[in-house]
């Protein structure tokens, strides 16, 4: 029943960002990935992913059919774009492997077999519904907010040292390797969480039944709520606001296709000068660049990945810890996101996190005390950003410490809270055998 009610929630959410979209002359998520059945997919690595979740239900056997059928599918695609000399993607394959096992649950499947499989493919089909989901939000978000904070929370942001602009010239002295190596860790995120989630899902196919929690719902959750909050706090980031936009990484050629956004910017000085403190306003951007930092959701999806990969293999642990380690350096390194949009992500992501582990162990109430002190953090930070700025940049010795103090106590209190929730293993102790002579 709770499966039914996510999945017709989800489809009306759908159902709404489209009409949104539709409202300002732009196809919405519904429009755009049906377009992907026939035409060139943004991201064939994703589609690929989302296949891989819905295959954990299937038997080895079935996996491998799935795929063959897949690759079939794109190949004569790849072919026939490439003798047009169109985009070179893949990916269509994928895309109707999963619409065809939603046919074959209908027809071939009942039961609990047929919901199993729907399962699977929602689940699929849901990862990659985000991606056109969160385009779809970015959209509304330019188009429905024209001012932006980015002064307030730059300014807030001398209190942690402007670690952006820092980072941003680390990142520059890398040079072309590093550049592409951590834009590589950025863009494909949500590939690494298939990752972790393949691991936590691996004995679907036996059990017949999936965990009652895992990354995947986790990462959905963040995905839903955090453009809400761009909503409320519409920040751009450093390298829109005070630097050249895009074109700044047009060497190694990064994100050619973004339209230029320097003359919005209020001057031209990331990453070489910190802004100066001054009283902080908002200021008019234009209706293309999204306002998406206020949190860092990359931080937060990044943080989500970390923690679900705790009890992997080392392998696993190790793969977590670096995406997390490299997405941080990208997110500020690239300039599009400042040190506080990072806190305020880590502390979004522990409190989803509790949150739904709470909800699944019956609103228990330490998880019920955590999750609400959670979110008292994060509005607190939000508050403090906008309404505090300039005090917080005067005393960084101050505020700095308190913010990370405040994180701090958030992952404290996470760790502390779930702790008590593990399955504590049973030692069972074995008797001493006794000797001949206890015996006698």
């Amino acid at each position: 029943m709770l499966w039914a009610a996510a999945t017709v929630v989800a489809l009306g959410f759908l159902i709404a960002l489209e009409i949104a979209a539709r409202h300002y002359g732009l196809p919405g998520p519904i429009t755009n990935q049906a377009k992907e059945a026939i035409f060139a997919p943004s991201s064939g690595p994703l589609l690929y992913a989302g296949m891989a979740l819905m295959m954990v239900v299937l038997t080895w056997r079935q996996r491998f059919i799935a795929l063959g059928v897949a690759v079939s599918i794109d190949i004569p695609f790849f072919l026939g774009r490439w003798a047009v000399d169109s985009k070179l993607t893949f990916g269509n394959g994928a895309l109707w492997v999963m619409l065809g096992c939603v046919v074959i649950a209908f027809t071939r499947r009942t039961g609990k077999e047929r919901t199993l499989l729907l399962k699977g493919v929602g689940l699929g089909l849901l990862l990659v519904a985000g991606r056109k989901t969160g385009d779809a939000w970015l959209l509304i978000t330019a188009k429905t907010r024209p001012t932006v904070l980015d002064q307030y929370v730059a300014t807030a942001d001398h209190a942690l040292g402007n670690p952006s602009w820092l980072v941003g010239r680390l990142v520059a002295a890398t040079g072309p390797t590093g550049i592409r190596l951590l834009d590589f860790v950025y863009v494909q995120l949500a590939v690494a969480a298939v990752v972790v989630a393949l691991y936590q899902l691996r004995r679907v196919s036996v059990e017949r039944r999936f965990p009652r929690h895992h990354l995947v719902r986790t990462f959905l959750v963040i995905g839903l709520l955090g453009p809400g909050i761009y909503m409320i706090f519409p920040v751009v980031g450093p390298i829109f606001a005070y630097g050249a936009g895009s074109e700044h990484w047009t060497n190694p050629d990064l994100w050619p296709s973004t339209p230029p956004t320097a003359q919005w910017a209020v001057a031209d000085l990331w990453p070489d000068t910190p802004p100066s403190i001054s009283t902080p306003q908002a200021f008019p951007f234009d209706e293309i660049t999204p306002r998406n930092c206020m949190p860092s959701l990359h931080t937060a999806w990044a943080t989500a990945i970390f923690i679900h990969s705790r009890k992997g293999p080392r392998i696993l642990r190790y793969a977590g810890t670096f995406w997390l380690v490299a997405t941080l350096g990208a997110t500020l390194g690239f300039g599009y996101h400042y040190g506080v949009d990072i806190i305020a992500g880590v502390v979004f992501t522990l409190t989803i996190e509790a949150g739904l582990r709470t909800l699944d162990r019956g609103w228990d109430r330490s998880g019920i005390r955590f999750t609400a002190y959670g979110a008292t953090v994060f509005a607190a930070l939000l508050l403090s950003y906008r309404f505090l700025p300039v005090e917080m940049a005067r005393n960084p010795w101050i505020f700095g410490p308190l913010l990370l103090m405040a994180m701090a106590s958030v992952i404290y209190g996470y760790v502390r809270t779930t702790k008590v929730w593990e399955p504590k293993a049973t030692v069972v102790r074995q008797r001493k055998p006794e000797t001949q002579a206890e015996l006698v």
